[in-house]
């Protein structure tokens, strides 16, 4: 029996048993029973072990010291605790290996602390003893583990320090215990230094994230075994640079090809490749191993996961019989990363098929509930949680997680709240659904958890970097700084948070003052570089995106980041040069691209960077889609909408993501009723989608639709966004009545709240009115230029030249350096001073611009594009031959051309009418009757406001040629009519 229980044939050990049994009669020997309860503990037998025990153990051999031992084993190694101690108890006499017994026990149940008890009970411990405690203590891996593990270690007898396995289990609780210095210490005072002894230190380098030491640990060792090249490869597999991956391929070609049938080292192989990027290799090796264990397969499912390639690791699973609890697990990991529907009907399929005895495994539910969640199933997710019997803080964990993801960041702290115990990742979820809400009461949640949790946690670095970042997007950025400036041991993660929160904050200067204290930055940190450079759009930004080291460019989503700092700090030269010199674009650098040009209204060219990703057959997301639909508003051009929109709908399946984008999209193009569709097909609408239909309505001189929509929002959803387009569309519509009892109604009156009501009264000519709630502001807050503009522009449709002056002014004397606005200002002081009559005084402002070298923005408008009096198109006879033509038209049915809309000095054989007819909007007009002689509707953006004879032509051509006429100028859009009026009833 012992024979066949060393050769590990144990089966055939209790066949010979039960031989033995049939074939005597009188009491079994213990050393019989011993081999017996061997073998049962090997195989896992509890209840052939309980029945040795209840019926074949004699009087005789009830206290034998090795039977009691063995059966102590038995119970423990079979999780039966309750059986082991009341043997124990009962012994009358305990010898040192009953005690090791039950401490080896302890441990395997990992009640590592009771172990250690026991110990302490023990007078005279051996050092098998020792031993046992050693690796108690590397299990709990505590201070107090380890003050114990330096106390018994200077208290043995000299002689025990020859015992080699006794100093390895020494250093594997030290390394576990995380005193690495004394571990080295200790390996390096060892004269006869065993494998296992480097195994120990490589282990412990390796679970104390110092698999460099580990590697160079390795390259001391002459002979590596199995368990030390496993070890390298896993070292390598953690530090995944490209110098790991040059020594993996190193030490596989060296090592014996009899590795090679060892499955472990298969495994690990497999597993460092992968994670050093190697995957090509990995697929190779794995395709020639014949025998593919599970492990195999597990190894190759993470390193797809890891290497973000999920659909792989789904594939690799359909190709597996008979999977283990930790292939689903990497499988429904695998799921989560997708994300998508098809993912969460694969999730749903083996959830149902896997065998019930799988779903008692907390680790596998929490890797279902995590898939669930962010395949956005919340329902299933929610429900399979509650029927949960033995919820784990990983589970709470997992559905917390997935509702910050799910943007539910209340339902998490809602979950928080149910927890009694919580750990640092619980905490860690807390403080990121804090930051994801950034209220005061998430603020008053953090500062309230961070006061309750043990001090110890205050030394974990992951949770302090959450901590700022809560603090940060909460808005409480003087408290992070001061827990910031107390740290010690700053790492790169705290300096990211802090960047990422100032930048948030709109205190972009800030983050880059931060970045200048980092000595060597990593891509994380360069990427915010980036994003602060993106917020402050200055000269100095720009420069700064140039002093950053190419080396940085080899990784796409900085490329990105740059592209997106290169198109907001104005420099598209140099970022279009990037992009087309990139030969692996991302969609990310084409989002970057397109949100670039959308910002300097160049709709034209990102509709043609989304054809190339059309043609490039790549994926387009929701950014994408946003920035196309941007662009298409900024055309307003309907046919072009329309076939582009109908193309990202049949192929994008998150339409419920686009749909205030398509309100807004329709709005500015004049379609109403597609906007107002969109908006009713909506369930409950948000916050953005009532400001989209509500702007909607405004911009079209709908006032009143927009007040009734305004007064449907519950108080919850009201924002200064809403409050803007509301009191804007009344502005529009000449409610003026209207939008004072909104703007009364406001608690909390922002700098743009009072911008929009003070052009409200402007455009109503209630100047005193208007000048009142700027004194109002200004009581309490500095001066606003968008203000004073407001106040101009009403003065400049009221044509009141000595308003104008008083208000330019004090612009000038109150905005010295603001020079855009400044120039845009005297421009519209210039058309007042013409618009009254006086072309002296107008010509003399523009003298003074030219002189300056500023320059007005010239008028443009879209159907093909026209500037006034452009003689470029190449059908520009047919054009002015047109003009020509209306203009006898509208003058037979009555019009006068309107002189006070020039603004200019006439040229030489110059005619009020040919001024006039010269305007952008007349040449864009007639190029589509050129185009298309029996037009029926016309549509046109104007990038400046449109002049008062331009409205009043427009009006007569529209009657006259039955055409409707919309018109999106830079205020408002005009719908002129068949009968000859216009939507805004002449307000504008």
């Amino acid at each position: 029996m012992k024979l066949l229980n060393d050769n590990k044939q144990f089966k055939k050990t209790l066949e010979l048993f039960d031989k033995y049994k049939r074939n005597n009669t009188e009491a079994f020997s213990s050393c019989i029973i011993t081999q017996a309860l061997k073998a049962c503990t090997h195989l896992g037998d509890l209840e052939r072990g309980k029945t040795i025990h209840r019926h074949l153990i004699s009087s005789s051999t009830k206290d034998d010291l090795y039977v009691t031992t063995s059966l102590i084993h038995l119970y423990m190694q079979c999780y039966d605790m309750a059986s082991a101690e009341l043997l124990f108890d009962a012994a009358t006499k305990k010898p040192l290996a009953v005690y090791g017994a039950m401490m080896k026990g302890y441990i395997k149940n990992k009640q590592a602390q009771k172990a250690i008890n026991l110990f302490n009970k023990i007078n005279k411990p051996n050092d098998i003893i020792i031993n046992l405690l050693f690796y108690a203590c590397a299990q709990l891996r505590t201070p107090e583990a380890l003050n114990l593990v330096k106390k018994v270690s200077n208290k043995i007898p000299k002689s025990f320090h020859s015992n080699l396995s006794l100093i390895t289990s020494l250093l594997d609780a030290l390394m576990k215990c995380g005193d690495i210095k004394h571990a080295e210490s200790l390996f390096d005072k060892s004269i006869n230094k065993t494998l296992d002894m480097y195994g120990a230190m490589m282990k412990g380098y390796i679970k104390n994230n110092h698999a460099k030491k580990a590697t160079d640990l390795f390259n001391q060792i002459k002979n590596p075994n199995e368990l030390i090249i496993n070890l390298f490869f896993n070292a390598c597999a953690q530090l995944k640079t490209p110098e790991a991956l040059k020594l993996v391929n190193k030490v596989s070609n060296k090592i014996s090809k009899s590795f090679y049938s060892n499955p472990f080292i298969n495994t690990s192989l497999l597993n460092a490749l992968m994670k050093c990027g190697d995957i090509k290799q990995a697929e190779s090796l794995f395709d020639k191993t014949t025998n593919k264990t599970i492990e195999m397969y597990g190894a190759m499912m993470k390193g797809y996961i890891q290497n973000n390639q999920a659909k792989k690791a789904i594939d690799l699973f359909n190709q597996i019989d008979k999977s283990d609890e930790i292939i689903i697990n990497l499988f429904f990991n695998a799921c989560a990363q997708l994300g998508t529907i098809e993912a969460l009907n694969l999730v749903n399929k083996v959830s149902n098929e896997i065998p019930k005895s799988f779903h008692s495994n907390s680790i596998l539910l929490n890797a279902l509930l995590d898939a669930l969640m962010k395949c956005g199933d919340i329902k299933h997710a929610e429900s399979l949680f509650d029927k949960s019997i033995n919820k784990t803080l990983d589970m709470y964990g997992a559905m917390m997680k997935g509702y910050s993801q799910n943007n539910q960041a209340k339902k998490a702290i809602d979950l928080f709240n149910q927890i009694n115990k919580h750990d640092e990742i619980i905490i860690n979820l807390v403080f990121n659904a804090c930051a994801q809400l950034g209220t005061l009461e998430a603020l008053n949640l953090v500062n309230k958890v961070s006061n309750e949790i043990p001090k110890s946690f205050h030394s974990n670095p992951l949770r302090i970097t959450s901590f700022l970042d809560a603090l940060m997007k909460c808005g409480d950025s003087k408290q992070a700084e001061s827990l910031f400036n107390k740290i010690t041991n700053k790492t790169i993660e705290m300096y990211g948070a802090m960047m990422k929160g100032y930048i948030k904050n709109n205190q972009a200067k800030k983050a880059i003052d931060f970045f200048d204290q980092i000595t060597n930055p990593n891509d994380i940190i360069i990427n915010l570089l980036f994003n602060a450079c993106a917020h402050l759009r200055t000269p100095e930004a720009l420069n700064l995106t140039n002093k950053i080291p190419k080396s940085f460019r080899s990784n796409p989503l900085i490329i990105a980041s740059l592209l997106d700092a290169l198109m907001k700090c104005g420099d598209t030269k140099q970022a279009e040069s990037l992009f087309n010199k990139t030969t692996n674009k991302t969609i990310e650098m084409y989002g970057a691209m397109m949100n670039g040009f959308n910002l300097e209204n160049n709709p034209i060219k990102t509709l043609n960077l989304f054809k190339k990703i059309q043609v490039d057959n790549i994926q387009g997301n929701i950014i994408i889609f946003h920035c196309v639909i941007k662009a298409l508003s900024q055309t307003g051009d309907y046919e072009l909408s329309q076939s582009i929109i109908k193309q990202i709908l049949n192929s994008s399946s998150i339409n419920n993501q686009i749909q205030y984008a398509l309100i807004d999209m329709w709005g500015k193009s004049g379609h109403v009723n597609l906007a107002k569709e969109i908006f009713e097909m909506i369930p409950q609408p948000n916050q953005t989608e009532y400001t989209a239909m509500i702007n909607c309505y405004g911009l079209n001189g709908m006032g009143v639709q927009a007040i009734e929509l305004y007064y449907k929002i519950s108080k919850e959803f009201l924002d200064e966004g809403i409050y803007i387009c509301v009191v804007n569309a009344c502005s529009h519509s000449g409610l003026v009545q209207e939008a004072r009892l909104i703007f009364q109604s406001i608690a909390m009156k922002t700098e743009k709240i009072y911008n929009t009501m003070i052009d409200c009264l402007s455009r109503a000519s209630l100047f005193e009115e208007a000048q009142k709630l700027i004194d109002q502001y200004e009581h309490n807050h500095s001066p606003s230029i968008v203000m004073y503009m407001a106040l101009l522009s009403g003065a400049r449709v009221d044509k009141n030249s000595h308003l104008s002056q008083n208000i330019y002014d004090r612009m000038r004397k109150n905005f010295p350096k603001m020079k855009n606005p400044l120039i845009a200002a005297a421009v519209l002081l210039a058309n007042t001073y013409a618009s009254s009559g006086d072309i002296e005084k107008a010509s003399d402002i523009r003298d003074e611009l030219h002189q300056s070298g500023q320059k007005k923005k010239m008028g443009l408008t879209w159907t093909a594009q026209f500037r006034a009096y452009d003689f470029t198109h190449p059908r520009s006879k047919e054009i002015y031959a047109e003009i020509e033509k209306l203009s006898a038209e509208i003058i037979q049915h009555g019009h006068q051309y309107d002189s006070s809309w020039i603004t200019r000095r006439l040229n030489e054989g110059e005619t009020v009418a040919s001024a006039l007819c010269g305007h952008s909007e007349r040449l864009a007009i007639a190029w589509n009757f050129v185009a298309n002689p029996n037009a029926s509707r016309i549509q046109l953006t104007k990038n400046l406001r449109l002049c008062g004879d331009c409205h009043q032509a427009t009006k007569l051509i529209a009657a006259i040629r039955k055409c409707e006429i919309t018109v999106r100028d830079a205020n408002r859009i005009h719908h002129f009519s068949t009968d000859g009026k216009c939507s805004c009833n002449d307000y504008f």
